[in-house]
């Protein structure tokens, strides 16, 4: 997304659930924030799509905006659902996968 498409954002009362769209087959993101400070970063996953097991050298927020996602931290399985977050810290092995289609917000927090 271009920093035009982000600035269409700005001063308004939006549904972030509502600016991404589910794509077949795949996971689709959209960046609406990105600064020295952090990021956040809006994803869509068709079910059964995920993102495999790794770490980021900052903390970061996941906060599921639609639908159901296992996520796995440090090795442990959390069943997570809309209006539900989880945060990881830096460092930490996680991964995300769809059980339903899913839509999350992901922060990160750069030191």
């Amino acid at each position: 997304m271009t920093d035009k498409n982000r600035e269409e954002l700005f001063g308004k009362v939006i549904r972030l659930k509502d600016i991404i769209a589910y794509q077949e087959g795949t996971i689709a993101s959209r960046m609406v924030v990105v600064s020295k400070a952090g990021s956040i970063t809006l994803f869509s996953f068709d079910a059964g799509e995920e993102i495999s097991e790794h770490t980021a050298p900052y903390d970061a927020v996941l906060t599921v905006l639609d639908g159901e996602c296992e996520v796995t931290l440090n090795d442990e399985k959390f069943r997570l659902k809309e209006s539900e977050t989880i945060i990881f810290p830096a460092h930490a092995p996680h991964a995300v996968r769809a059980v339903t289609r899913f839509k999350m917000m992901l922060t990160m927090i750069r030191e």
